[in-house]
């Protein structure tokens, strides 16, 4: 059995088959919690990453946060086999880099895409999961945004944009759903997964010049946010807890 203060705890983690969400899964099975996966079109990633995660009872899913019905479904195989959900992190997005400057390359199908992934996906996930997270009082949902919400630098606009949304609506839960469910967002500056893979050494040096930590941040470190906001910070919702070296300072 493993021991933490998740212990007994049940946690989704959206988009959990690599990156961030991966780290997050493992985080929260460090402490203690059984941990569910969901994956797009990722299977094979979804369940190594299920088979590394400490303790036992974990599960791998297959369920796209652009599809209400799959999450519906999801939602009922949940209450079916855990009866409980505690931790819901909506970590499930997608985007393709765009410059800003090139209008006509953000057509309507990616653009819709893109919000319908990042926004309307978290909040049918929460809206099918609500009465689960609200039934010991005690539900926590922590919402994966970025830097780009602020910033309105990321990869395309529609993704900027969807950040800030995704921001926004994390306040109204808030509200909305205390006091039986926390919501928060954790928002990463430049992060080392797959997407920063492709960079050049000196673009990576221009935007570290920027960052007052002078490092770029890991998929660990966001998890570890994620936990602290679960775990260690009980008064806190509505909040937007920022894992970005200190770059709005730069």
């Amino acid at each position: 059995m493993n021991e933490g203060p998740l212990q007994g705890k049940v946690a989704l983690v959206t988009g959990g088959s690599r990156g961030i969400g991966a780290a997050t899964a493992r985080a929260l099975a460090d402490a203690g919690a059984r941990v569910v996966i969901t994956h797009r079109d990722s299977g094979r990633d979804a369940e190594q990453t299920r088979s590394t995660l400490a303790g036992t009872g974990h599960r791998a899913i297959q369920a796209s946060a652009a599809d209400s019905a799959a999450l519906a479904q999801l939602a009922g195989t949940i209450s079916d086999i855990e009866g409980r959900l505690d931790v819901l992190v909506n970590n499930a997005a997608t985007t393709r880099v765009v410059p800003h400057a090139d209008l006509d390359a953000l057509d309507d199908e990616l653009f819709d895409l893109i919000l319908t992934t990042n926004v309307r996906g978290p909040f049918a996930t929460v809206r099918v999961l609500r009465h689960l997270l609200a039934a010991n009082g005690k539900g926590v949902v922590v919402n994966i945004s970025s830097i780009a919400a602020t910033a309105a630098n990321g990869s395309n606009i529609a993704y900027c944009a969807s950040k800030a949304a995704l921001d926004n609506m994390t306040r109204s839960l808030a509200r909305a759903l205390a006091p039986e469910i926390r919501v928060m967002s954790v928002a990463p500056g430049l992060i080392e997964t797959e997407f920063t893979g492709g960079w050049t050494d000196e673009l990576i040096r221009r935007t570290l010049e920027h960052t007052p930590l002078g490092r770029l941040g890991t998929p660990e470190d966001v998890a570890r946010a994620v936990v602290a906001a679960v775990i260690s910070l009980p008064s806190t919702t509505g909040a937007v807890i920022p894992v970005d070296g200190g770059r709005p300072l730069g």
